[in-house]
């Protein structure tokens, strides 16, 4: 276990990892090259698998291949990988549908915050590149801290706790969803909380409507510094 790995299992408490689906030879043959050595060798030891209670899955891109083509239809992230700049895929996702999106060419450059149809750019095209994927995939473990993956309801409470309270623990391959979905209509309380496939959620919630791709806070920043 790598010193960031260790940070991430340990001291960001995720570790041990839970109902985990072991990958065949063929689901990291498909990535290599595509995502980083370290974490395919993440892939191999601990599987495909729930942290931290559940609040956070390392999943197969494969599995996500169509939801995240539907979440990034009509937006400038579809038109870079048409265009050969990046290649996209779906790394990790939290308890609530949460995506966390790898770029090839651009490290963990995007999530998306999918219960509410909004899409997180942050590239940082100097530090990947100084960094090179393999630390740059480490950081994005290591720097999270398992308490603050939740998500707040409509008094600002997190719900991770009482939805695991009160639906039981996540199983592979499901999200604690709100029904009605929250662009439909309905409110983030825990009592709309469902357990639900999240393929089939997440690919509802993306047809829904219009995305919203948010500002990304790297490009300001830099902007910001070279008008300074």
């Amino acid at each position: 276990m790598s010193e960031y790995f260790e940070e991430f299992y340990n001291f960001g408490g995720f570790g041990p990892a839970i109902k985990e689906s072991k990958p065949i030879d063929e689901d990291i043959e498909a990535y290599r090259g595509l995502l980083p050595d370290n974490l395919l060798e993440y892939w191999q030891k601990y599987g495909f698998c729930g942290w931290g209670e559940g609040r956070l899955w390392i999943v197969n891109p494969a599995d996500y291949q169509g939801v995240l083509g539907s979440w990034l239809k009509g937006t400038r992230f579809e038109q870079m990988q048409r265009n050969g700049l990046d290649d996209f895929s779906v790394i990790a996702i939290d308890a609530f549908g949460e995506m966390y999106i790898w770029g090839k060419n651009s490290g963990n450059s995007l999530s998306i915050t999918s219960c509410y149809g909004m899409i997180f750019p942050t590239f940082n095209e100097h530090e990947f590149i100084e960094d090179g994927d393999e630390l740059t995939l480490d950081l994005f473990f290591a720097n999270k801290v398992s308490s603050e993956i939740d998500l707040k309801d409509h008094h600002e409470q997190p719900l991770f706790e009482c939805a695991l309270e009160k639906l039981g623990p996540l199983e592979n391959g499901e999200i604690y969803g709100f029904v009605p979905a929250l662009n439909l209509g309905g409110e983030p309380k825990l009592e709309n909380l469902q357990k639900v496939k999240a393929t089939e959620h997440l690919a509802f919630l993306a047809d829904l409507g219009e995305k919203r791709v948010m500002a990304d806070i790297f490009a300001l920043s830099n902007g910001l510094f070279h008008n300074q």
